[in-house]
Parts: C-alpha cells; sequence; structure tokens
C-alpha cells in the first residue's frame, strides 16, 4: 500500500532538467515556484523589447528588503520598461541612491553625483504622477534610501556660547553642501508620506519611532532651509500615523526639556514650536492631562532661556492656543511667566509684555482676580524702569481697552499697587515720552475713580511724611555717633602713659544712640 502511494508522487527534477523546462515553457500562462511566486507571462513582442533589461535573481525570501523583486538597470528610464518592471525599476533606482558623497569638495566624484542627483528627480517625477504602488519592498527600499542620506551626525558647533539656542538674528545661516541631494530627497520622503494610496499600516513598519527619532535630530541642523523641510515632513508624519502621536509629543517634550536645563543650545526649537502651533489647535476637549504638563513643565520654561527671541512668536502662538481651549489655564501661564521674568534683559522683557497683553486679552474675570496682584506689583516696576521702552511698553498696556475694564473693575485692589510708581515717573523720570503716558494715564484714573486716587495721593504724602521724618532721625543718630568717636579719639591722644598703652575714655550717656539705624 506505501509503496503505492509513493508511486503516485511526482519525481523531484535535477536541477538542469529544471532549468531547460523553465525556459521551454515560455509559452504558459504561469509557472509556480512553491505556491508562493506567480508571473504572468508576457508576450513575444513585449519580451523582444525588454531584452535591453539587465536583469538579476528575482527570487529573494523575505529577510530580504527587496523580496521577490525583479531587480532592473537603474541606469534606464521609466519610459524604456514596461508598467510591469516599473516598480522593480523604482526599487533598482533607490538602492542606486544609496550611495552617499562627500559634497564639500564639488570637484570630487561629480559624474556620480550627478547621475544620482538625476535618478533622484526620475523618482520624484515617478511618484508625484501617481504609477509607483507602495509594496513593502517599494516602501522598505524608500526608507532605507532616506535613512542613508538624510540620517547623519552633524559637525562641532563652532559658533560663540553667547548665542545660545544656534542661531541669532545677527549670524548668518549655515548651509550644507550636500543640500541639491537633501531637498530632492526630502521631496520624495514627502510625496511618499502623502500618497492617497498608501498602506499606513504597511508603512509604519518601516516609519517607527527609530525612524522619527532620527528624524527629530535632525531639527538641530544650522541649515534653515533642511529644518523648514523636516517642519512639514515632520507635521505629515504626525497627521497621517497617528499611532505614533504620543511618542511624537514625548520625544519633543524631552527635547525642550534638554534645551532647558541642560544645554540651552537647539537650532530646531522655532521649528518645533511651529509644528505644535498646529498640533495644539487640534486637541479635543477637555483636554488631557497629558497636554497640560506639556504646557506647564515644556512650554513655560521655554521662557527661560537667553535665546528667547528665535523662537518666541511661536512660543507665544503655542500658550495663546493653550489658553483659547481652556481659559482656566491663564493663571499658570501669567505665574509662569512672572516666575521667569528678566530682571536685567531689557529686550527678553519687552517680549513677555507683549505676550502678556495677549494673554490677558483672553483673560475672563475669575482668572484675571487670581493673578492681579503680584502681576501689578511687577508692572509697577516696569512702570518705573529706566530703560524708555520698558517703561513705554508698560505704559501702552492701558490702551487696551479689555484690559482696561479688568482694571477698572478692580481698581481698589490695582491702584494702590501703581500709584505710587505713577507719581515716582512723574518727579524722577528722565525720557520725556514716559512722563506724557504717565500724566495720560494719572488723568484717566482721575476720571475713572477721583476719591480713590486722592486717597492714594494722600496715602503717599503719608508715606512721604514718614520716610521724611525717619531720614531726619536716622541723620541726627549718625551726627551723634560721629560726635562720640570724635570725642574717643581726641581723648585716646591725650592719655599717652609710658608703657605705651593707650588708655579710651567711653561717655556711656552720648554714645548710646536713641534711635536704632
Amino acid at each position: 500500500m506505501i509503496k503505492q502511494i509513493l508511486s503516485k508522487l511526482p519525481k523531484k527534477l535535477p536541477k538542469s532538467d529544471s532549468s531547460d523546462s523553465a525556459k521551454s515553457d515560455s509559452g504558459n500562462s504561469t509557472t509556480s515556484f512553491g505556491n508562493v511566486f506567480q508571473c504572468t507571462n508576457v508576450g513575444s513582442t513585449i519580451s523582444s523589447k525588454l531584452n535591453v533589461v539587465k536583469r538579476v535573481s528575482s527570487v529573494v525570501f523575505p529577510a530580504s528588503m527587496n523580496a521577490g523583486v525583479e531587480a532592473v538597470d537603474p541606469s534606464l528610464s521609466f519610459k524604456d520598461v514596461s508598467n510591469t518592471q516599473k516598480q522593480s525599476l523604482f526599487i533598482s533606482k533607490l538602492n542606486l541612491c544609496c550611495k552617499v558623497y562627500d559634497m564639500s569638495d564639488p570637484d570630487k566624484n561629480c559624474t556620480e553625483q550627478d547621475v544620482k542627483r538625476q535618478t533622484l528627480l526620475d523618482l520624484v517625477d515617478f511618484v508625484s504622477s501617481g504609477s509607483v504602488k507602495f509594496t513593502e519592498p517599494a516602501i522598505a527600499a524608500l526608507c532605507k534610501m532616506c535613512a542613508t542620506n538624510l540620517f547623519r551626525v552633524f559637525p562641532p558647533k563652532f559658533r560663540s556660547s553667547t548665542s545660545g539656542g544656534g542661531e541669532t538674528e545677527d549670524e548668518e545661516p549655515m548651509f550644507d553642501p550636500a543640500w541639491s541631494h537633501l531637498q530632492v530627497v526630502y521631496d520624495l520622503l514627502l510625496q511618499f508620506i502623502n500618497y492617497n494610496s498608501l498602506d499606513v499600516k504597511l508603512a509604519k513598519a518601516h516609519v517607527d519611532h527609530a525612524f522619527v527619532l532620527r528624524l527629530l535630530d535632525l531639527f538641530d541642523s544650522e541649515d534653515p532651509r533642511e529644518r523648514d523641510c523636516l517642519k512639514t515632513v515632520l507635521h505629515r508624519i504626525y497627521g497621517k500615523f497617528m499611532v505614533h502621536r504620543p511618542f511624537i509629543r514625548k520625544s519633543v517634550s524631552n527635547i525642550i526639556y534638554r534645551f532647558v536645563f541642560e544645554t540651552e543650545r537647539h537650532n530646531g526649537i522655532a521649528e518645533l514650536l511651529e509644528i505644535f502651533g498646529s498640533v495644539i489647535s487640534g486637541f479635543a476637549l477637555p483636554l488631557k492631562e497629558e497636554h497640560k504638563i506639556f504646557l506647564w513643565k515644556a512650554l513655560i520654561p521655554l521662557h527661560k532661556p537667553k535665546s528667547i527671541g528665535i523662537y518666541h512668536q511661536q512660543l507665544a502662538y503655542c500658550i495663546v492656543q493653550f489658553i483659547d481651549k481652556d481659559q482656566r489655564l491663564v493663571s499658570s501661564v501669567i505665574k509662569g511667566l512672572l516666575k521667569y521674568w528678566p530682571v536685567t534683559n531689557s529686550q527678553k522683557e519687552l517680549m513677555f509684555m507683549s505676550e502678556l497683553e495677549e494673554v490677558l486679552e483672553m483673560t475672563s474675570m475669575a482668572e484675571f482676580q487670581k493673578i492681579m496682584v503680584p502681576l501689578f506689583r511687577r508692572l509697577a516696576c516696569c512702570l518705573t524702569s529706566s530703560h524708555y521702552q520698558v517703561a513705554e511698553r508698560a505704559h501702552l498696556l492701558w490702551n487696551n481697552e479689555h484690559i482696561l475694564n479688568l482694571i477698572t473693575q478692580n481698581r481698589q485692589v490695582i491702584l494702590p499697587l501703581v500709584f505710587s510708581a505713577l507719581v515716582h515717573n512723574s518727579q524722577n523720570h528722565w525720557n520725556q515720552a514716559v512722563l506724557n503716558l504717565t500724566q495720560n494715564i494719572k488723568k484717566m484714573l482721575s476720571q475713572m475713580d477721583e476719591e480713590l486716587v486722592l486717597a492714594c495721593q494722600r496715602k503717599i504724602e503719608e508715606e512721604d511724611s514718614k520716610s521724611s521724618d525717619v531720614a531726619e532721625k536716622r541723620r541726627i543718630t549718625w551726627k551723634r555717633l560721629e560726635e562720640a568717636a570724635t570725642n574717643t579719639q581726641s581723648a585716646g591722644n591725650g592719655s599717652d602713659n609710658n608703657d605705651g598703652d593707650i588708655l579710651v575714655q567711653v561717655t556711656s550717656a552720648t554714645a548710646t544712640c536713641s534711635v536704632a539705624c
């Protein structure tokens, strides 16, 4: 029985026979290889046109990226091959572009660089035409090519340490000599992510956490053109790969933590904040605790570094977006501003007041009352600032109708805090523009509540009178101390003895101070 069963099984052909039979079987419609790969036969006419195509082994198992892909000569144009060969040519061209050249020397490998750039342009045109099918081998080959060309270690930064977070407004940006190739690679990556028929579940296996982390590392590039491309690419990844969103938010938070609390050096903070300005506007309500922690522990501490001027516009926009989502966050934001309020940096102080005005415009009465006392104590210092721009900007806050309305309804608390600063300005400030603004505010306050203004004026006069009395007592005390010291010195000089000892006479009644110094 067993022999009968074995006799019915097909015998295994030798290698030479199987190869010959494969060649002679060109008229068959399909040929099966272990029921894994199926190759459709094309007609003899198409076969004659494809004689120029150089082929290599097409059976590569899934351990390789190019599983089941028939390699084609990458020097061919997509127009010179059939539709069935275009996918293989696409992968071959991607593999060709994995070669990286040293672009710092323009005379080195000129021909190879030109060939690579032209190949990259061909790939971009092919993807934009919509003809490509992003199968797993194609996705793997494209991600490998992008990783090989884009992911690199930047050279050490030779900028002065005083510049803080990388480029400053006075420094010219540094441009990467390989940008002619990098630009096309970024364009290809962006078209891949935006591709309508892209299978996200298939692509996320290659555009994974490691890939996203390396992309985020590139934001430290000193080339602003590269950071601008990265901004668009990361934003598209965040939008398309929803599974990566929490990881991207956490990774960006880590970059900000490192920048604020360790290095204070990073070139891409402005671009990252610009992405998050759009991300925050899409947060669902009520806000998750994770998002609030990002505001408290990442965005607000970004007011600390000296280089805030590079990214302040984007930072203020993110803060405003959070408040627009939940106005109860106003008190936390203003407390954070007061915590990091600059003392000696006037330009930074101007930025803070501009941001403060935007925040106060969105502040409700209940939230304003929580922070008005510490806020206007700080603004009183700004009103009397010797830097005329800071003082002028603090005065201009009163021209905002919403802020003035908040002040008017809480004038019993706010006016006593700032009125002494206004009086001090009227008597001592050196800048005429600031003096004029001070007079305008005093006039406006008198029209708002004349009785309260008079009460504040009387209180200031009483305090001035008390301070004058204290100053006079202090003067008398110092005069008595000087007289006592003079009497003691004269007594010591007149009483010398033979042993060289000096007798010092102390008159307790004269040296005793009736007023503490």
